[in-house]
């Protein structure tokens, strides 16, 4: 092997790595240092510091760096963003009557354009997230189920996605990655083929509003 693809192997090992080295956060002498007795015993021989920063310079764009391209530029064509405040969040054990009561919520509030309602079922159990107005009728339809958690004053801020959505690679890592530099904690994350909506508390609803029409701008 020679030291470009020890290197290599190296970097591919370590995606986060990769993605400081494109983005030019990363000091390349230093990572050299720090990864020279790696490529030494790799390589069976001592190895000098400049061959393995030439090494690194001289690497072809990696994938991340390819797809951060791609998805800049996806990202300019998103579509509306919409956000839904004063939300509740409500998580129930599956039961063989859960979904039967959640046929009746759906119901009751399939004509109400000004509610919001979305159910994620998962293998043990299953999210509800509804506007407050709707607590009362929540509360009253899912009486005799077993309520795990819920969760009050949250805010949901859907994007509408190009329809080529599925075809661009690391479109919600690339979303969700800045909203976690920004130290957002996400609460829910829902997402149908053309929508991807999250889920916040209402104190960081305009900071990651902020974060999302930026994206779209840059």
């Amino acid at each position: 092997m020679t030291i470009v693809e020890v290197v290599d192997q190296y970097l591919r090992q370590s995606p986060f790595l990769e993605e400081a080295l494109a983005d030019n956060l990363i000091n390349v002498s230093s990572l050299a240092r720090s990864i020279k007795p790696f490529i030494e015993e790799k390589l069976q021989k001592p190895v000098k510091e400049g061959a393995i920063i030439v090494a690194i310079n001289r690497r072809e764009p990696n994938y991340y760096y390819k797809i951060n391209i791609g998805i800049k530029g996806f990202l300019k064509n998103l579509g509306d963003i919409i956000v839904r405040s004063d939300l509740r969040d409500y998580t129930y054990a599956n039961s063989e009557t859960l979904m039967d009561s959640v046929r009746v919520l759906i119901g009751r509030m399939g004509g109400e354009k000004e509610l919001f309602v979305t159910v994620s079922r998962g293998i043990y159990e299953t999210t509800i997230i509804v506007s407050r107005a709707a607590e009362n009728t929540v509360a009253t339809i899912f009486e005799r189920e077993k309520l795990i958690a819920e969760k009050t004053n949250l805010s949901s801020i859907t994007i509408r996605l190009p329809k080529n959505n599925t075809e661009i690679s690391g479109i919600y890592y690339f979303i969700l990655k800045k909203i976690a530099w920004a130290g957002i904690n996400i609460v829910e994350v829902i997402s149908t083929t053309n929508e991807f909506t999250l889920v916040v508390s209402e104190e960081y609803v305009h900071q990651a509003l902020g974060i999302l029409i930026e994206l779209k701008s840059s």
